[in-house]
């Protein structure tokens, strides 16, 4: 019997994209994947709900996907993820979708797909999911680098974020299965894994803790390179640094958001850290491993920052000198405690002229980081051949940085020593 076929449309953060291969997993038996949307039979939309912009892309997007239902009266088209479990029965009034299943769910989308004239979603949230038991269908993988889910859901409730609404409370996997998972990922070529949850540090499953885990990982094999995201500072220990320090095939890099350098914003934003005790995580970073890269998440505008709370984020911006940022204008995401207990007090036009002026620090602090490395001999794990051209590969350093270089003789998968001739603030040119 011939299979339907399956699209995943993937919004937002890696937890997602590895969601999208749990459910390709679960959806196995009775569909193959496409990567063309006239083929498909069913299109899921895998959503972000932590900022109102991802939100209207999806939006967007299924309304234009509705027209393929023209051509296709068996299509289904359905809606996945953290949208899903934010907005609810609301989004079979907002848009056309056949059926809706948060990120708990998933094992229920084979029964739920087969259910005819009824309402077809699934929202629960659950204390003890993890899909530990589900080997991920990589459909979208170079075969080099792959996702693996260690734990889900938080508990940190920071004030402006949704993620422990839309993913429920922490729950970390069996040890066991993580550490099986990474072997076999190894067997079948992988030569990169990064650990996933909203909050790496908090991973506990009986006495194991996430250094624990770092160094059983990482022991699988030491020509597998390890990463993690994402870390909480307040969670950051010194006995996860050391082991990180201790394991030349655990990387470099470090990615700890810090979201503002001013105390009153941190303690409005319910961090449960100060601007000093961010720093002493940085400093103890510094001390065991110098060249380790630090790359960070800030927020522009928050409820009630005045320019000089502003003005000290662009100094701990300049104070730690971080390699790379991903950075946002505040969004009020309803349900939030932000939302409610708060005022969105900053304009829209301060918001974008304080986001500008972190991406322009931003940038030039990248271009530093860059520059430092030129003269340099780094090892590059390539990930394939450059988009800007067939004669080049790229591939990325222990510290998570992209560089491009002549193709000669080399392979995706292979490790080179590459020395760093050249840089702009995004990428590294070598030869």
């Amino acid at each position: 019997m011939n299979k339907k076929k399956l699209f995943i449309e993937t919004y937002g953060c890696q937890m997602n994209f590895s969601d999208s291969e749990i459910v390709a997993s679960v959806l196995a038996k009775d569909y193959d994947m496409t990567d063309q949307l006239i083929l498909a039979d069913l299109i899921l939309i895998n959503t972000c709900s932590i900022r109102e912009h991802a939100e209207e892309r999806v939006f967007k997007r299924l309304a234009e996907l509705n027209s393929l239902k023209k051509k296709n009266k068996s299509l289904q088209i359905g809606l996945i993820g953290c949208m899903a479990e934010r907005w609810k029965e609301k989004l079979f009034e907002k848009t056309k979708v056949d059926l809706i299943v948060g990120p708990d769910a998933y094992r229920d989308l084979p029964s739920i797909l087969k259910k005819e004239n009824t309402t077809n979603i699934n929202i629960l949230l659950s204390e003890i999911e993890t899909y530990d038991d589900i080997t991920p269908v990589r459909y979208d993988s170079n075969g080099i680098s792959a996702f693996v889910s260690i734990m889900r859901g938080c508990n940190n409730y920071c004030s402006y974020c949704v993620v422990p609404y839309t993913r429920g409370r922490e729950r970390s996997r069996n040890l066991q299965t993580i550490v099986d998972e990474v072997h076999q990922l190894f067997n079948h070529g992988y030569k990169e894994v990064t650990l996933l949850g909203q909050n790496v540090n908090s991973y506990s499953f009986e006495n194991v803790n996430f250094a624990n885990l770092m160094k059983s990982v990482a022991e699988t094999n030491p020509s597998l390179r390890v990463r993690f995201a994402t870390s909480h500072p307040k969670d950051l220990s010194d006995e996860l640094v050391a082991v990180m320090a201790s394991y030349p095939n655990i990387c470099k890099s470090i990615h700890l958001p810090a979201q503002s350098g001013n105390d009153e914003v941190l303690k409005r934003m319910n961090r449960k850290y100060t601007r000093q005790g961010y720093l002493d995580r940085i400093a103890c970073i510094r001390k065991f491993m110098p060249e380790c890269s630090i790359s960070t998440d800030l927020i522009a505008g928050f409820c009630g920052e005045t320019e000089a709370e502003h003005q000290d984020t662009l100094s701990l911006m300049q104070e730690v000198g971080f390699d790379y940022a991903y950075m946002f204008k505040y969004s009020a995401r309803e349900g939030t405690a932000a939302h409610t207990k708060m005022q969105d007090t900053v304009p829209e036009d301060i918001k974008s002229k304080r986001l500008e002026e972190i991406i322009a620090l931003q940038q030039k602090l990248s271009h530093k980081s860059n520059k430092n490395d030129i003269g340099k001999t780094v090892e590059v794990l390539v990930e394939g051949t450059s988009k800007r051209s067939e004669n080049h590969l790229f591939g990325r350093t222990s510290q998570n940085k992209v560089v491009i270089f002549p193709k000669i003789g080399h392979v995706k998968g292979e490790y080179v020593n590459v020395k760093i001739v050249s840089c702009t603030s995004a990428t590294l040119f070598g030869e």
